[in-house]
């Protein structure tokens, strides 16, 4: 592949693996396209699936994933721990090689603008597609989740970039868009508490004063009895994992509660490993080079 796009796109199915696979199946054995990763969450009711490809490519498999989510995905039936407005909930769009923002961002375009006439779905731009400054962050649009969203797209505010003016009845609504990499770092809490895990939540993020780029949110997880506190690093440079789980640490001593795991949903820049590898090691001028498969790949 000359250029290479990646796409991470959220699904609103997570225990229906059957429908999972059929979603995913859209992006397997396509040609200029490379699936990398997929997860499925039954307490979020959620799946994400990391692929990269060359435009047209990633496009096309993108299209037909929207369209094939949409035939299988009932949102008037849909119940889960995360926020959800769409059976495709959110679509990014990441430049990874030979690619620039810009490029990312007129993808994201194109695929709106063909999926929102072949499937009726509204789409909004957010993050660096946004058409306003209310619009770039994704938590603000989908305030009000698919139960409000029909009401909410009445406002002049809210009205949708590209396809009809109010939601698909089973599809909701979709935000697409282009935007940097980001980490989806969760920290699970050995406690059935869900309102420890909202107020650390609140602590650490950045729209309650916490760190600059920590989108966090406390969530249940109801088949192994404990709480976790769910977030997105959007600049890992400057708000590193290893600082957020700290944070989240010395937290949970207000309230006599331990950590008892972390996880990476979907990949994860091999920067950060580092970053958080150097930091607990105490590490004294390492540097990329030293990591073996990095040398390896770039010979």
């Amino acid at each position: 592949m000359n250029k290479i796009i990646e796409c991470v796109p959220n699904f609103s199915e997570g225990r229906d693996l059957e429908k999972v696979e059929k979603i995913v199946d859209c992006f397997r054995a396509k040609k200029g396209v490379k699936l990398l990763d997929y997860s499925s969450d039954s307490d979020h009711n959620r799946s994400v699936v990391t692929v990269i490809g060359e435009p047209e490519s990633l496009k096309n498999a993108m299209v037909k994933a929207i369209e094939t989510a949409v035939e299988l995905i009932d949102l008037t039936k849909h119940t889960g721990q995360h926020p959800r407005m769409g059976a495709v909930d959110v679509v990014p769009f990441i430049p990874i090689k030979n690619t620039t923002i810009k490029e990312a961002d007129k993808l994201a375009k194109e695929v709106a603008e063909e999926a929102s006439n072949k499937c009726s779905l509204p789409f909004i731009l957010y993050e660096k597609s946004a058409t306003a400054a209310h619009r770039e962050n994704l938590a603000a649009i989908r305030k009000g989740e698919f139960e409000g969203m029909a009401e909410k797209m009445e406002s002049e505010k809210w009205q949708s970039d590209f396809g009809p003016a109010t939601i698909h009845p089973t599809a909701g609504l979709t935000a697409i868009g282009a935007r940097m990499p980001l980490i989806a770092f969760n920290i699970k809490i050995d406690t059935d508490n869900l309102e420890i895990a909202k107020n650390i939540a609140k602590k650490i993020r950045y729209s309650s004063g916490g760190f600059r780029f920590c989108k966090a949110m406390g969530v249940e997880l109801k088949e192994r009895g404990i709480v976790e506190v769910s977030m997105n690093l959007t600049d890992y440079s400057k708000t590193a994992m290893y600082k957020v789980y700290e944070a989240v640490k010395i937290e949970c001593g207000q309230y006599g509660v331990k950590i008892i795991g972390s996880e990476i949903v979907g990949l994860v820049p091999m920067q950060a490993l580092v970053d958080s590898a150097e930091y607990y090691l105490g590490l004294e001028d390492f540097c990329m080079d030293q990591v073996l498969e990095y040398r390896l790949l770039n010979e």
